[in-house]
């Protein structure tokens, strides 16, 4: 929380670059790992890239839903939607990649 507040103090905004790697970090990883699909051993390439398109579709779904008025940057449901679309995209690719 701390970070965050130190982003907005510095950058005008509320949730950053390292919110949203967080964000959409985690939840692509963990899409990865606990998606019901019997897996064919550890790939850490294709964990990475669910990592890095949990992080995609998170800040992408947080500047479109400000852009199109659905919220300010720093409401809860930009969180929101941030979790849901890296979660969404994550699951697609991982039930795609599996």
């Amino acid at each position: 929380m701390a970070i965050i507040d130190l982003m907005a103090v510095l950058m005008g905004v509320s949730m950053g670059f390292l919110a949203f790697l967080v964000i959409g970090g985690i939840s692509g990883v963990s899409a990865w790992i606990f998606y019901p699909v019997p897996s064919k051993g550890y790939k850490p390439r294709k964990m990475l890239v669910a990592f890095l398109l949990g992080f995609l579709a998170a800040a992408c779904s947080s500047f479109l839903g400000q852009y199109l008025g659905f919220f300010q940057s720093g409401q809860i449901l930009e969180w929101a939607i941030a979790i849901f679309a890296s979660c969404a995209l994550a699951c697609v690719f991982t039930a795609l990649a599996k």
